[in-house]
């Protein structure tokens, strides 16, 4: 048997998809599908993984036949007795690069990988039940977090969610010393007080974010498939706790707006400490959107799998020509995406500078020309809000033009 039949039939008889398999070896589907069609061949590490997964010899996986053991052993060392000089250059025809020397490197280890074979059929003499019994258990059991997916989905969750936080509070804290009305009143340290806050969470929160977006990517491609084990009820539980962060978020957010409000209109105050409690605020809302949004993302173990499909369909192409029967997307949606991206990252760049030109040059303009100096301080974040709401317009308005082109 070829390395593709001994494949197939370990996967039969542990009534095993290409998906279960990819995703113990850390591999994709199609790299499966590449293996059992013998359009390509596993790295030594895979090998051994397979040989440690199924519980065989390499010289059986690569030469043999697994349902007969050590056969890889006996045909090699039978061939090589009879006929050492051609058979010699056939099997290095026959054979994959790597494979014979490979084989040949850890023939001392079949004795050893005999013997717990016969551990199993020894079991099954003493109790003949026990075998059909387990395999019944196994198909019935429901899919388990073999990775640790779940929990490196949390922690990237609270990563994320709280680097993006401390740099919107370190904002907020850098406000109660503004020169207008700072907590401790005129002082010339108020400059200083001002900006290390603002330098100091965005030192933390780049602290928080650049780990966190390495250790998912790495995850991603140590695992780019996840067998979906999550349940309905998971699902539920994931989707209630994202609409109750969303309304506590909108709630903290109309109340930072309420004691703007107030304290403009009433205590006749604009700035300084009513400007930080909006935004300590508005930090804890955002983290409440982030937190519990990337708790229900993480359940769609699909769009997971997708996008990993999706990188290593783009790597592929770019080593040969072979292309996946069952690409997950087609070339127009890839390129409609890239275009919201685009325009989404353009319309932000363009907010980033409105507001860096109202805080810093809005300011010194309205003192030069006799107005309130404090006025552009105050409202120079409102560009990122508009910002964002017209991200959501320009992605909504892209897909119906997908779609209408896609009519046509």
């Amino acid at each position: 048997m070829s390395f593709r039949e001994n494949l197939q039939y370990l996967r039969g008889t542990r009534n095993m998809t290409q998906e279960q398999l990819a995703m113990l070896l850390g591999v994709s589907r199609q790299a499966i599908s590449k293996w059992e069609s013998e359009k390509a061949y596993p790295e030594m590490d895979k090998l051994l993984m397979i040989c440690d997964l199924f519980g065989v010899t390499l010289d059986d996986l690569v030469m043999g036949d697994v349902r007969r053991p050590n056969s890889g052993i006996r045909e090699s060392t039978a061939d090589t007795s009879t006929n050492s000089g051609s058979v010699g250059v056939v099997a290095a025809i026959a054979q994959p690069v790597g494979f014979a020397a490979a084989s040949s490197s850890l023939r001392n280890q079949a004795e050893s990988s005999a013997s717990t074979q016969d551990a199993p059929t020894a079991l099954k003499a003493d109790h003949p039940a026990a075998a059909p019994r387990s395999a019944a258990a196994s198909r019935s059991a429901m899919p388990q977090d073999m990775v640790g997916y779940d929990r490196h989905m949390k922690i990237h969750a609270w990563l994320t969610a709280l680097g993006v936080a401390a740099m919107i509070l370190g904002v907020a804290a850098g406000m109660l010393f503004d020169s207008e009305n700072s907590i401790i009143g005129h002082s010339p340290m108020n400059e200083f007080l001002t900006a290390a806050p603002i330098i100091l969470g965005v030192i933390v929160g780049c602290a928080l974010l650049i780990p966190a977006g390495a250790l998912h990517g790495d995850f991603q491609r140590r695992h780019p498939y996840i067998q979906d084990f999550y349940t309905d009820d998971d699902r539920s539980r994931a989707v209630i706790e994202n609409g109750i962060g969303k309304a506590v978020g909108v709630g903290l957010i109309m109340v930072g707006v309420c004691v703007m409000v107030y304290c403009n209109e009433v205590l006749g105050v604009n700035n300084g400490w009513p400007v930080s409690i909006m935004l300590a605020l508005v930090a804890i809302a955002v983290f409440c959107f982030i937190f519990t949004g990337m708790r229900l993302d993480r359940t769609k173990l699909g769009k997971y799998n997708r996008e990993s499909e999706e990188r290593n369909a783009e790597d592929d192409s770019a080593e040969d020509d072979f292309e996946s029967p069952s690409q997950p997307m087609s070339v127009t949606d890839k390129y409609y995406n890239k275009l919201t991206g685009a325009v989404c990252g353009i319309i932000m760049l363009i907010a980033t500078v409105m507001a860096l030109l109202m805080l810093f040059v809005g300011v010194n303009a309205n003192a030069a020309l006799g107005g309130d100096p404090s006025f552009w301080g105050a409202v120079f974040w409102i560009p990122w809000p508009i910002g964002g709401i017209l991200c959501g317009v320009a992605g909504t308005v892209i897909q119906l033009l997908k779609y209408r082109n896609g009519r046509r």
